[in-house]
């Protein structure tokens, strides 16, 4: 009965694996913001040799783009650049806009791919953006702590499945959630508020290949 087994099983995992491969989606053509909406903030975003570049202005909340579609169960890849410590940026899966949110500006919310090149190397975390805070902070994971590179483009890999939640950075696994809060919402790339310090304005975020 054993080769039995060992059979049924393949057969099991082949048509498992057929169902869910569908084809890739393009959410950025390289040249243009087409499929893309500006939502909360002031942050600039454009599109500079073929990578979409979000960038800091002072007295502004957290920034987003995000996209026109929403989406429930999927698989999302896409390099990122971050080239200063004192920077901080995020990718939105499965979220939501409140328009009425800080006084009529607009306040996004929902689960966020961390990116911190800050000392505490939190990358690939899961952050509940506008709502919980942290759902799964890298200290949980400190093997995936140093998988991040600073001004070089990075990997990143997340699989939004039911109702579970996993990261990658750089093809190391980061952090693994489940949470029923949301199972479906739009994809966005935050361009975190500087506040007040002038001194971090024009600070850089780049995504490509998304």
């Amino acid at each position: 009965m054993k080769p039995v087994f060992i059979l049924l099983a393949f057969v099991l995992s082949y048509f498992s694996n057929a169902q869910t491969s569908d084809k890739w989606i393009n959410l950025f053509d390289g040249k243009t913001l087409d499929g893309w909406k500006k939502g909360a903030g002031d942050a600039d975003y454009k599109v500079e040799n073929g990578a979409i570049v979000g960038t800091t202005v002072v007295a502004s909340s957290n920034s987003f783009l995000i996209t026109e579609n929403e989406f429930d169960n999927f698989v999302l890849e896409l390099e990122a650049k971050i080239d200063d410590t004192t920077s901080n940026s995020g990718i939105q899966l499965r979220s939501h806009a409140d328009p009425t949110g800080n006084n009529g500006k607009g306040k996004v919310f929902g689960y966020q791919y961390e990116l911190d090149p800050s000392s505490r190397k939190w990358t690939a975390g899961l952050y509940d953006e506008g709502r919980r805070d942290w759902l799964y902070p890298l200290s949980l994971n400190p093997s995936a702590q140093n998988a991040f590179k600073l001004g070089a483009f990075n990997e990143i890999h997340v699989e939004c499945i039911g109702h579970e939640i996993k990261t990658w950075i750089n093809d190391v696994p980061a952090a693994y959630v489940v949470d029923t809060m949301d199972s479906k919402g739009f994809i966005a790339l935050q361009v975190h508020s500087i506040g007040d310090n002038a001194q971090f304005v024009g600070e850089k975020i780049y995504w490509k290949n998304i």
